[in-house]
């Protein structure tokens, strides 16, 4: 299991970034993609992750990350 960054909800606040504690988050890799809010967003690598609940938790955004693994929601 892994967490999930919901990209339409992410406002690219980044602060999940720095708290995970095995890197499985990273930016979007298509650099022209923005959400329907104009921000970028990030994902997380469902085979790094821990599932520790760090970037959770850091999120000042509520709903933009998901305790499960739904990657329908989430751009790579």
């Amino acid at each position: 299991m892994s967490y999930t960054i919901v990209s339409e909800v992410c406002e690219a606040k980044a602060d999940c970034i720095p708290v995970c504690p095995v890197d499985c988050i990273h930016w979007i890799k298509d650099k022209q993609w923005t959400n329907t809010k104009g921000t970028a967003s990030t994902y997380i690598d469902n085979e790094t992750c821990i599932d520790c609940g760090a970037c959770l938790a850091a999120c000042p955004v509520e709903g933009a990350i998901l305790d499960e693994w739904k990657p329908e929601h989430q751009k790579v």
